[in-house]
């Protein structure tokens, strides 16, 4: 697995959605584009790590991927002894062998027991001196992404989900696993449905975990979501910023309207709508500033002139 976080390399949530991703990444990598940057080593170095967080997460199905192994390596206290990756692919034991470091040790950690009979060194247990509770596998977190409109009216969905299973022969091997969901009229971003016994099995037995299924409601354009709360940027000239003005908004329902930009504003002052947001809840309104591609000789005499005067 990699050692950069690509979320964070990217400036989204764990919970965000792959459009919202994929918008962040085209955004990140048009501003430090090396075209754009010419001789910025530090721009350069910004770049690649972005263009590599887009690999790992700038689809749906290298993000799945990416989230599966991650879940896989908590499991496992980081990754397990000897950087173990848990790809499952060729068959047979993808854990190694017993012994220290090996399946037995990992199913503990994983599972809060040891691996049972049948699946490791085939060493001898001392037999237990009382009973064991009734083992039961870990639970599993899958995602599901939804519009603004599949969300407020609910609906069926296909999903898609991997988890671990017993093997015939005690080994835990990958299950490629299908469920058609409902979505919950009104359903709210971050919003959990319990999939009872979806989850992953335990290799001794006992009840599957659940599977939690969260809904990622898209923000759409210029928007994201900030500890549940919706958060919309609006564009503004720096002249507009100094001086006051007013410029044009789209709230998430679709109405338009003038925002009134008071004179001093600085990037990063919010404004709070209330119940423009999304499904009738408040929306935060985040300055940021306008970035114009190119520039018009007249603009750029006008900046000219500006530098020269200190501003």
């Amino acid at each position: 697995m990699p050692e950069i976080d690509p979320y964070g390399t990217l400036g989204v949530s764990k919970d965000a959605s792959d459009a919202e991703i994929k918008r962040s990444w085209r955004k990140l990598a048009r501003q430090y584009h090396p075209d754009r940057n010419p001789g910025d080593s530090a721009a350069e170095d910004r770049f690649k790590r972005i263009q590599e967080a887009g690999d790992l997460i700038g689809s749906p199905e290298a993000r799945k991927k990416y989230d599966e192994e991650s879940q896989m390596r908590n499991m496992f206290g980081g990754g397990g002894p000897g950087g173990v990756r848990f790809d499952f692919g060729g068959g047979g034991n993808p854990f190694g062998g017993g012994g220290p470091g090996g399946l037995e040790d990992m199913l503990g950690a994983m599972f809060g027991g040891a691996g049972g009979a049948g699946m490791g060194s085939g060493m001898p247990r001392q037999a237990p001196q009382q009973q064991s509770p009734q083992k039961k596998g870990k639970d599993l977190d899958i995602h599901l992404d939804v519009s603004m409109q599949e969300a407020i009216e609910g609906g069926k969905r296909m999903i898609s989900f991997t988890r671990l299973v017993r093997g015939h022969v005690g080994n835990m091997q990958k299950e490629n696993k299908k469920v058609n969901v409902n979505i919950p009229e009104q359903a709210k971003h971050g919003q959990s449905i319990r999939l009872k016994g979806m989850g992953h099995e335990h290799p001794e037995g006992g009840d599957a975990g659940d599977a939690h299924l969260k809904i990622r409601v898209d923000p759409g354009e210029s928007r994201r979501w900030e500890n549940g709360s919706l958060i919309q940027e609006v564009a503004v000239p720096y002249s507009t910023l100094k001086l006051g003005g007013k410029v044009k908004i789209t709230t998430p329902s679709g109405k338009t309207g003038n925002l009134t930009i008071q004179a001093n504003s600085r990037i990063g002052d919010r404004r709070r709508m209330a119940k423009m947001g999304f499904d009738g809840e408040n929306l935060d309104l985040e300055l940021v500033l306008l970035e114009n591609e190119e520039l018009t000789d007249e603009q750029r005499n006008i900046l000219d002139s500006l530098r020269d005067s200190g501003l």
